[in-house]
């Protein structure tokens, strides 16, 4: 198989897996906005800041920045990849 068939087959297999990457960040940063409004209303308080603070600072909402950051991190792999192989 010559270069631009490899670079071209690339593209094809890598594709999906950009758009499942994408998929996955756009859907961690929405659920985290939901999550927030969950843990603000489990907060025990009725004082926005301290709702916002409790919120900020559970567990579950970290570790779903976490999994945004992991999604970002492969979604722009693949991004770069496809940019080289083009």
């Amino acid at each position: 198989m010559n270069e631009p068939t490899k670079a071209i087959q690339y593209l094809i297999d890598t594709a999906p897996l950009y758009a499942k990457a994408k998929a996955d960040r756009i859907y961690l940063e929405s659920f985290v906005k939901s999550r927030k409004a969950q843990l603000m209303s489990q907060a025990g308080t009725e004082v926005l800041g301290k709702q916002e603070t409790y919120a900020y600072a559970h567990p579950e909402y970290i570790a779903i920045l976490e999994g945004i950051r992991e999604a970002v991190t492969l979604e722009e792999r693949y991004r770069w990849l496809m940019t080289a192989a083009q």
